[in-house]
């Protein structure tokens, strides 16, 4: 397992405030702290990458099998659906450079339920001004 120094999510630098709830041999589980996300969490690799366009094949096994852990995890909530994504550099929202994947548990009573990953992005706010064309 490779760790980069400072990352708070490679578990050999000890900076979780929390301890991840379960594991399999390439990543781990860990369950949302955020107070408004109280039914999600992120599965990480132990080992460090930036992106899961880095991720091993097994990586990508586990991190999948790890999802319907967390699915089965989550449901005593009984949520309406999920929210799974990730974010992948700093323009994108990824806040800590070690790939992670989110899975939020979402319910019909939400102020946003409806909205999914993209609603923010296909806002007319968020459109790229015009460039010449090269």
């Amino acid at each position: 397992m490779t760790s980069a120094a400072g990352c708070r999510f490679c578990l050999d630098n000890r900076l979780l405030a929390d301890a991840p709830l379960f594991a399999n041999d390439t990543c781990y589980f860990l369950e949302s702290i955020d107070p408004v996300l109280t039914h999600a969490g992120m599965i990480v690799p132990f080992r460090h990458s930036d992106s899961p366009f880095d991720l091993t094949a097994d990586e990508w096994r586990d991190a999948f099998e790890l999802l319907h852990r967390a699915r089965v995890h989550l449901s005593p909530a009984a949520p309406d659906g999920y929210t799974i994504g990730w974010n992948v550099g700093a323009a994108a929202g990824q806040t800590v450079a070690h790939t992670h994947l989110h899975i939020v548990a979402r319910f019909g009573d939400e102020p946003l339920a409806g909205l999914g990953l993209r609603h923010h992005l296909k806002q007319p706010s968020n459109r790229r001004p015009q460039r010449d064309r090269e």
